[in-house]
């Protein structure tokens, strides 16, 4: 071939052809598999597909039951520390005013004070805790 012919080749362009490309993405998450699988494993085996479903279901109320029972005992947890740390510092208290009544003054204040401050220092430390876990799970929520 010449190189004129070559050049010519070189500069040929087709007209009214457009390249196209397409693209499918199927996406699907969840506990299950997506509908179209659980029918293929129905056809493999007969009843595959209720039994999938099934062992979902159950996997869930497990999780779910699970979750109840921590969130019950951190209650229950609370207000078990709740009960004794009135308790303890009652007891305290109770003590710091009996040394008063027995005359050591700076014992007994000593005791009703120093009991107060921990009493007082627990609570804002509480609350401290539990705004920095609601922002927490704020933040993962907007993230979301």
């Amino acid at each position: 071939m010449s190189k004129q012919k070559l050049k010519q080749l070189a500069a040929f362009q087709p007209r009214n052809v457009q390249p196209t490309a397409s693209a499918t993405i199927e996406q699907f998450s969840g506990p299950l598999p997506h509908p179209a699988i659980l029918k293929q494993y129905d056809e493999v085996l007969p009843g595959g597909a209720e039994r999938i479903v099934g062992m979902a279901e159950r996997q869930s109320s497990h999780r779910q039951q699970l979750e109840k029972m921590v969130v019950e005992s951190n209650c229950r947890n609370e207000r078990n520390g709740t009960i004794l740390g009135f308790i303890i510092c009652m007891t305290t208290i109770g003590g710091g005013f009996y040394l008063i009544l027995n005359g050591m003054d700076v014992g007994g204040i000593a005791a009703i004070v120093s009991s107060l401050a921990a009493l007082i220092s627990v609570l804002i430390y509480g609350r401290k805790k539990q705004a920095g876990e609601r922002s927490q799970k704020l933040e993962q929520f907007k993230r979301t």
